[in-house]
């Protein structure tokens, strides 16, 4: 992050905020604030030859500026010294710590110009380890909240209106309250999403569990009106009641009312359910809230920017069919890091193609559609997938030619017919390309398969596991030695991969009868 070198007007203001701090005096915080947030302004105008608009950069640098470096000296005096204090705990080589830092920027000239009674900091823990340990700063980026001193984790999103919101709700501002139309109108052009609550008085059970909702609440700006015609600026569509919920979003499912209960369990509920778009686009900054959604049906779908701009109106016109059942979303397949650890556990890493998936997370199953990704096929996906109908899907290798193998190569697909289903004797070898012994075990296998080779009734066969799935093949260590036997092929026998060639030759034999070995060992 790049600064203006602070003038010595700018750094006078500054030692004089600090020593407010440093005795307590908080009536008097939010005016020096003020002060310093005017002398910069002024700095600029004089550096900028008197303009009348900043560029860009400079309104960044402005936020910026408005955010209290923190150092060895400042830290504890800036912590204790105010009632509440977000604190950022950055690393300047963190890629993450960049992302964040203009949004946090942004959120604190948001918060000022709301005039909420929150401080804004930031810490290089890297540069000052001694007052990292003291915040309790201890991977990057951290966000903490200080209350008197007190920290309690940071739980809101990345976005700054994520943070606003956030600061907000804990610092006492749980929900809006709207008393005009010009109010309801300023507002619909600032949030993106929602939840209305139009109550005839802003009193009473029914009230007081909206309230608590709110506070409960991290991520979603709460909005109360008591008028109609209010309401009516905000959800056009509001049935004229006494009472009403409902979620705005900025999206083709725009308008979502409310029919449940009053109490806060069932409207925060009805807020988890509902407050994402029909479908998401899955970012680094919103992947904890995707992650955390209460919907365990998820359908994933890799595509690059243009053809997902192709199959957006479909997807949404499948989502609204399945709205609250499944959580639709979408990853840009060219994007690596966001897409790859997924389509790796279905072995598709190299993917460039549309791919559709499905997991349940209340099982950790997963699925995939291996049809062409028209919409009646990728509704009959979901169909199956809320019925439970669906096949978990196992990835595999294309299935090898053994004709001539001395070791069977065994892939997902053909573990059942190979192993599980064949009538004779079979030593698997569960090995990773990734495995430092596992190529010394292979060696042994291979050694064991001339061994044998007159046997009629052994098989010696081996499994990739890193490309390679099958519910029965549960192996955590690799190498990894299973023995099938022809009559107990639900029972393998594990045996030891530090054992010698003639070890384990003799547990071999010990096992199986088996027959025309004339090789020696």
């Amino acid at each position: 992050m790049c600064m203006r070198k602070p003038t010595l007007r700018f750094i006078f203001v500054l030692l004089s905020l600090l020593l407010v701090l440093k005795f307590n005096v908080a009536t008097e915080i939010e005016d020096e604030l003020e002060e310093l947030l005017a002398v910069d302004e002024e700095v600029e105008r004089e550096a900028d030859g008197g303009g009348d608009k900043l560029s860009e950069a400079e309104v960044l640098s402005k936020a910026q500026r408005i955010v209290i470096e923190l150092n060895n000296d400042n830290t504890e005096r800036v912590v204790n010294g105010n009632e509440f204090v977000l604190v950022l705990g950055y690393a300047p080589w963190c890629p993450r710590s960049a992302e964040i830092m203009p949004h946090f920027a942004e959120a604190a000239t948001s918060l000022r110009e709301l005039r909420i009674p929150l401080v804004m900091a930031k810490l290089d823990a890297d540069r000052y380890p001694k007052p990292a340990s003291f915040l309790g700063v201890k991977g990057f980026p951290t966000l903490l909240l200080f209350v008197n001193g007190t920290s309690q984790p940071y739980s809101g999103g990345f976005t700054a209106d994520d943070i606003v919101i956030w600061a907000r709700k804990k610092t006492g501002t749980p929900v809006i309250r709207i008393s005009s139309v010009v109010e309801a109108e300023k507002f619909l052009r600032k949030y993106q999403m929602f939840l209305l609550g139009q109550f005839d008085k802003f009193e009473g059970p029914d009230y007081e569990e909206f309230v608590s909702a709110a506070k409960s609440d991290n991520e979603t700006q709460f909005v109360e009106v008591n008028q109609v015609e209010l309401a009516r600026v905000l959800y056009p569509a509001i049935n004229p009641t006494g009472r009403f919920l409902g979620i705005v979003k900025s999206e083709p499912e725009r308008y979502t009312a409310y029919d449940g209960a009053f109490t806060m369990n069932k409207i925060l509920e009805f807020v988890d359910y509902n407050k994402f778009p029909l479908v998401t686009k899955l970012t680094e900054m919103n992947s904890v809230r995707v992650y955390a959604s209460p919907v365990k049906l998820q359908v994933l779908v890799f595509a690059n920017i243009d053809d997902f701009k192709n199959l957006l109106d479909l997807l949404q016109d499948v989502a609204r069919t399945f709205k609250s059942k499944i959580m639709f979303i979408y990853v840009d397949i060219d994007d690596e890091n966001l897409a790859k650890p997924f389509l790796t556990l279905f072995g598709l890493e190299e993917s460039k193609n549309i791919v559709v998936a499905a997991f349940d997370n209340g099982m950790s199953s997963k699925y995939l559609l291996e049809s062409k990704p028209t919409q009646s096929n990728i509704e009959d996906f979901c169909n199956n997938l809320v019925q439970g109908s669906l096949s978990p899907y196992f990835k595999s290798q294309p299935i090898p030619d053994n004709t001539e193998a001395s070791v069977h190569v065994i892939v997902g697909k053909t573990f059942d017919v190979e192993i599980l289903s064949s009538k004779k004797d079979v030593l698997l070898e569960v090995f990773t390309p990734w495995c430092i012994n596992c190529e010394a075990t292979s060696k042994q296998v291979e050694k064991l398969a001339k061994h044998y080779k007159g046997s009629s009734n052994l098989i010696f066969a081996r499994i990739d596991a890193s490309a390679n799935e099958h519910p029965n093949l549960q192996v955590n260590d690799y190498p990894t030695l299973l023995l099938y036997r022809a009559d107990d092929k639900a029972n393998p026998i594990k045996l030891s991969t530090k054992s010698s060639l003639k070890e384990l030759a003799g547990s071999i034999n010990k096992y199986l009868k088996v027959k025309n070995v004339k090789d020696e060992l």
